[in-house]
């Protein structure tokens, strides 16, 4: 696992996410897009978080996942901050912020099922 200071140095746009619950800009990140099968582990700690199976084009401007890779991968957290009501995505293994979970994602055996949207920074994809 990267230490604080490591991420500082070397990436601190990852550190500015995960350690400091930022947010990268809409469609800058680098996997908006990708299409690669595989699963995306965290960037700070390699904890397996979300299987390219799960995830779908929201056109939100972030990655987004309809579940996570594992029951108990992610940890949720209520996030009042910024004048709203939201609920935060956090790593199991090692409590970095990777982004938001809202109920609005496709439909799923008849209902809307999840959206876990989280930024390209928090992300290494693992091809398969």
């Amino acid at each position: 696992m990267k230490t604080d200071e490591d991420l500082k140095r070397d990436n601190p746009e990852l550190y500015t996410v995960a350690r400091e619950n930022g947010t990268e800009a809409g469609f800058s990140g680098e996997y908006i897009d990708e299409k690669t099968d595989g699963m995306y582990h965290c960037a700070v700690c390699d904890a397996a978080l979300f299987s390219s199976d799960a995830k779908f084009d929201s056109k939100s401007g972030w990655p987004s996942f309809t579940d996570p890779a594992h029951e108990g991968s992610v940890t949720l957290v209520s996030d009042d901050s910024h004048g709203m009501r939201r609920t935060e995505v956090r790593c199991k293994s090692c409590d970095a912020h990777l982004g938001h979970v809202f109920p609005d994602g496709p439909k799923k055996e008849g209902n809307t099922c999840d959206r876990y949207c989280i930024n390209s920074v928090s992300l290494d994809l693992k091809e398969a």
